[in-house]
């Protein structure tokens, strides 16, 4: 029997994947002075025993001021890594590898929670807001506070910061680290011409805008171990008129690649405010595909593809035509954490109980895998 392509193994510098099935990083806002919480090891739990190849934890901030909100973890200090480790453990002992998506929010820091207004407002209430920073003194959109440029020297002190935190995500115990250059975060708006107006070295023409976040990446490089990854998610279009193209991507991509990026991580949008990755007409299933594909065709850089991957069999399609190395899902894996389970038995996998523990196998294996209608109908 031929395995299917989402579980063949896939080696990335010194780490192997199990299969090719991602967990996607979800903000879940429930930290305490960017520290996780037992919430974020009970979220984790039900994916860590899901059989997935790699998880991703949550966009968590450089610096204080680097997150989205309050709610948001960090790796800004020492204290906030036994938390972390906790759930880099968790993974790592049911065979996943797991690692932590870094960012600093830029001028989309500084923002309410989602149940309290977040993507209308800035932050509002009880909690004082703070300054935000971006390559350019461009709000976000009307009615935002407005950012202050960062100086050359801060600059530097973002790309010390950025270091400094996957310092503490290796001492955590990190198989892989990405980081956030997606959504309109700091390292997307220095990239972006809609958000990045300066007229000095990390501005104007794409070598310059690229400047900043290949620094952050080199830093990154330098003291993270040679045979562990490093993933980058872009938005590999800005879905808006005279911002990001797919040609400059495949070129950042290149340059990337050069400095020791061993995956792209392709989503879309966000420079303009909502964290929507696509007007509303543009979303069906796999909407963001042919990004990581045309990233993978032209630059020889591994993609991740993200974005309405539901049904097992897409999955399946983007691995074995080439249009993606991983997929990475996150609602749908809210939805049914097992989905690894789900798309083992529809894909015809000989041993689908093999993804899961072995507790969860010895159960299962006493019902029948029910992979038709005409059996479920059976079985009724």
């Amino acid at each position: 029997m031929i395995t299917p392509s989402l579980f063949t193994p896939l080696a990335i510098r010194g780490v192997t994947l199990r299969n090719r099935i991602v967990l996607s990083p979800m903000c879940q806002y429930y930290a305490v002075d960017g520290a996780v919480t037992d919430w974020h090891l009970a979220h984790h739990g039900r994916f860590a025993l899901g059989g997935l190849g790699a998880a991703l934890v949550e966009a968590t901030g450089v610096t204080p001021e680097g997150r989205s909100t309050y709610g948001c973890t960090g790796l800004y200090a020492d204290s906030q890594i036994p938390g972390l480790a906790r759930i880099a453990s968790l993974y790592r002992s049911h065979g996943t590898l797991v690692g932590i998506q870094l960012t600093h929010s830029g001028r989309k820091a500084s923002a309410a929670r989602p149940w309290d207004g977040a993507g209308s407002l800035p932050l509002h209430g009880p909690e004082p807001g703070w300054q935000t920073v971006a390559p350019s003194a461009i709000p976000v959109r009307e009615g935002w506070p407005t950012p202050r440029a960062l100086t050359a020297e801060g600059i530097d002190q973002a790309v010390l910061a950025f270091q400094t935190a996957a310092r503490r995500a290796l001492a955590a115990g990190f198989d892989f680290v990405e980081l956030h250059g997606a959504h309109g975060y700091l390292l997307h708006t220095f990239l972006s011409p809609i958000s990045n107006i300066r007229t000095d070295e990390f501005g104007g023409n794409l070598a310059n805008r690229m400047r900043f976040p290949i620094m952050v990446c080199r830093a990154i490089r330098e003291i993270w171990p040679s045979n562990r990854p490093v993933f980058y998610r872009t938005s590999a279009i800005d879905n808006v008129e005279g911002g990001i193209s797919i040609e400059d991507t495949i070129e950042f991509a290149k340059a990337l690649s050069h400095v020791g990026v061993d995956v792209m991580d392709c989503s879309s949008g966000g420079i303009s405010g909502s964290v929507a990755m696509a007007n509303q007409s543009q979303l069906h299933a796999g909407f963001q595909v042919p990004l990581a594909n045309a990233v993978r065709a032209n630059s020889g850089m591994k993609t991740m593809a993200v974005g309405l991957i539901i049904e097992p069999a897409l999955a399946e399609r983007i691995v074995a035509t080439g249009q993606a190395d991983l997929v990475a899902l996150a609602r749908e894996l809210i939805a049914d954490p097992n989905w690894v389970y789900r798309a083992a038995c529809e894909l015809g996998l000989e041993d689908p109980y093999g993804v899961l523990p072995m507790s969860y196998g010895f159960y299962l294996r006493r019902r029948p895998v029910l992979a038709s209608t005409d059996d479920k109908k059976k079985w009724a």
